[in-house]
């Protein structure tokens, strides 16, 4: 995965999508949803998120209680070390890693919690949810991050 190239493509279309995401606000929310979603399937048979691992590297998910008790239960440690050892309050309250890239990324880009993860590592890049008008902001925010999501979007735009 040339992640340079990804942030290149993502920069030279920037206004484009800027411009394409404020039309997608305009688009009945079961349309949207009923283009994007066989696009998301259409682009991950053929993704392999081992060979990138972007999402855990460079940023980090919110972790719900339930999150924190699975894992801290997966790891044999209580809920309150886990969160002692892992996880700070963000700005917005959430809890969140300490750093990134994640304490759970081994270098073969597997990861070591993966059956227990995070409820938002496991929806990642969350293109395949209802109610995608609702979620346009992160998409977004996700070209940078996705390849996938660089790809999903490009596809959607030739369908709209």
């Amino acid at each position: 995965m040339d992640l340079t190239h990804h942030k290149e493509q993502v920069k030279i279309k920037q206004k484009e999508n800027k411009k394409f995401f404020n039309r997608l606000k305009k688009v009945k929310p079961k349309l949207l949803d009923k283009i994007i979603h066989p696009i998301h399937l259409e682009v991950f048979e053929c993704t392999d998120c081992l060979k990138c691992a972007n999402c855990c590297t460079t940023t980090g998910p919110l972790f719900t209680d339930k999150d924190i008790s699975r894992i801290a239960k997966y790891l044999r440690i209580k809920p309150s070390e886990f969160v002692d050892i892992y996880l700070k309050i963000d700005e917005d309250n959430d809890y969140v890693l300490q750093s990134v890239p994640c304490t759970f990324l081994g270098e073969d880009n597997y990861c070591s919690i993966y059956d227990v993860r995070p409820k938002a590592c496991r929806g990642y890049p969350h293109t395949d949810r209802i109610k995608q008008y609702q979620l346009l902001e992160l998409t977004n925010k996700n070209l940078d991050i996705c390849p996938a999501v660089f790809q999903i979007v490009e596809r959607l735009k030739s369908k709209l």
